[in-house]
């Protein structure tokens, strides 16, 4: 029969509205003790990406950058220290309870210049060409339209623009019992 896209949305919302705040070995595992000063402890303890696509992205100041499937914020915080003030960083996330832990996280930091906006990857509310830096940990696997989700990407990316991604990739068919499992679809 197969999940619906709704019904794995559902699933992941749900997921990780009550997801608990576990993640300090993952954050220590992925990001230097320098990247983690000074950040919010709820940042930290909520990190549940698999890489640390803010290093690869080579940041510049003043730039303008989107996180996708941002969380708490911890790779949005990383990239708005990059970018400084006279930059942009907008954390998209498809979760309520997770873009209030980041806009806590970003009013504990006092930033002005990063801003928290609901949406799915699939759908990302920006303008075309409205940002030169687009970074993604751990959330494109969940989605189920992945080419739909490049294709925003690329939408929303400056000429010459970046993307840098952390993610799960899987080589070759999973079987229906996974693919029909919401908490294989969730991490």
């Amino acid at each position: 029969m197969g999940l619906t896209e709704q019904e794995v949305k559902q699933a992941i919302q749900e997921t990780y509205t009550n997801v608990k705040p576990t993640g300090r070995q993952v954050a220590e595992r992925f990001y230097s003790p320098e990247e983690l000063a000074s950040l919010p402890p709820m940042a930290i303890e909520m990190a549940l990406g698999v890489g640390n696509p803010v290093r690869a992205a080579q940041l510049q100041p003043g730039e303008a950058v989107l996180d996708l499937g941002s969380g708490a914020g911890i790779d949005t915080f990383i990239a708005a220290r990059q970018v400084g003030p006279t930059g942009r960083v907008i954390g998209l996330d498809l979760t309520l309870a997770m873009l209030e832990r980041a806009r806590q996280n970003a009013a504990w930091l006092k930033l002005r210049h990063v801003e928290f906006v609901e949406g799915p990857i699939e759908a990302i509310p920006l303008p075309d060409a409205s940002v030169e830096v687009v970074i993604s940990n751990g959330v494109i696997n969940l989605s189920m339209k992945k080419g739909t989700v490049f294709r925003e990407i690329f939408r929303v990316l400056r000429p010459g623009g970046r993307f840098v991604v952390s993610d799960l990739l899987v080589n070759g068919e999973l079987p229906p019992e996974v693919l029909d499992n919401p908490a294989a679809w969730t991490g």
